[in-house]
């Protein structure tokens, strides 16, 4: 784990690479001027995992009429992420962290138990980045029912709030 500071909210997010589930690599940086939203998730192909990628799926058109790209990441390969993304009908890009660059600027790797046994892995965790390229919402130890929902109502309001300025 990284012992830098992790991205939060008023901090600005640097270029990072996004290593896309079709073999291409996007970067944060190619967001700009558009509202971004990274979602950080344990493991493709898992009950919570899939429900919460169905939700920002079912709402994708909302988020696309205020500007906005949604993109899940997770420590699964970019061939295990093209796969749950044909099989689930995803219509956005999953960004493979194998070495955790991703997961360690935005502090969600975690100690986590389960079933009794400790390890390291990601915290559910999800970011809503402006035009100006700084983060503007943080949600971290996240709950999946509903979440997709309140990134999108946050997202209108902070859309709303910037045209008015």
């Amino acid at each position: 784990m990284s012992q830098a500071r992790s991205l939060d909210v008023g901090d600005t997010v640097p270029a990072l690479p996004l290593p896309l589930s079709n073999g291409l690599v996007a970067n944060t940086a190619d967001h700009a001027g558009h509202w971004l939203v990274l979602y950080f998730y344990p493991k493709d192909a898992t009950p919570g995992c899939t429900t919460e990628g169905n939700d920002f799926n079912r709402l994708l058109p909302k988020f696309t009429k205020l500007d906005a790209t949604v993109i899940g990441i997770s420590r699964d390969s970019a061939k295990s992420h093209e796969s749950f993304r044909t099989k689930h009908g995803f219509r956005f890009d999953l960004a493979s962290d194998t070495d955790e660059a991703l997961c360690n600027a935005f502090g969600v790797i975690k100690p986590k138990q389960l079933y009794g046994r400790e390890y390291i892995g990601i915290e559910r965790s999800t970011f809503l980045i402006g035009p100006d390229s700084t983060v503007v919402e943080a949600w971290r130890g996240v709950r999946v029912p509903q979440h997709a929902s309140a990134v999108l109502d946050a997202l209108a309001q902070h859309a709303r709030q910037r045209a008015a300025q």
